[in-house]
């Protein structure tokens, strides 16, 4: 177990990595709460010693990314209606970033995770290959598909005349 010092040193260092996560996959801000609490509640139980701070950092991601996909998938999840959406971020978002952020959050989920820790949090294919336990040559193809769906999706977006409203 973990000592309040270094409980609360990481989450100073990765509470906003953290929280931006689980915002971007439960686009909820009550559920990005609850998720945020169980990572940190399991980085507190975890014995394991980390290398180094990248591997830390990734190891905080991976379990953030994971307990967001069981939360998900959750039976309580699937069988209930939220009151919250999107909508209560869009404030903080610049107005030139919203559409490809839309476009992002629009993506299947394997090239979505690819797209947002590359682009977002700025790892390279490699390391991305580690977090999601990937191949790199598969992270480079994810990468490589997801930019594509995301091109076409824009392309389309500016060309449809029903959405200059946006």
């Amino acid at each position: 177990m973990r000592s309040e010092m270094e409980v609360n040193h990481a989450i100073e260092e990765y509470a906003d990595m953290i929280r931006r996560v689980c915002f971007y996959h439960l686009k909820n801000r009550a559920d990005c709460e609850d998720i945020f609490q169980e990572v940190f509640l399991k980085y507190m139980l975890y014995d394991g010693q980390f290398c180094d701070k990248g591997h830390e950092r990734a190891w905080l991601l991976r379990v953030a990314i994971n307990a967001c996909k069981d939360y998900l998938k959750s039976f309580f999840r699937r069988n209930a209606v939220s009151l919250e959406l999107i909508n209560e971020m869009q404030a903080q978002i610049p107005e030139e970033h919203k559409e490809v952020l839309e476009a992002v959050l629009s993506l299947p989920p394997k090239y979505k995770d690819a797209i947002y820790l590359h682009y977002y949090e700025g790892y390279s294919a490699s390391e991305i290959g580690n977090i999601l336990n990937k191949k790199e040559n598969t992270v480079y193809s994810l990468l490589s598909r997801g930019r594509k769906i995301l091109k076409d999706y824009l392309l389309d977006e500016k060309d449809s005349p029903g959405k200059a409203g946006r």
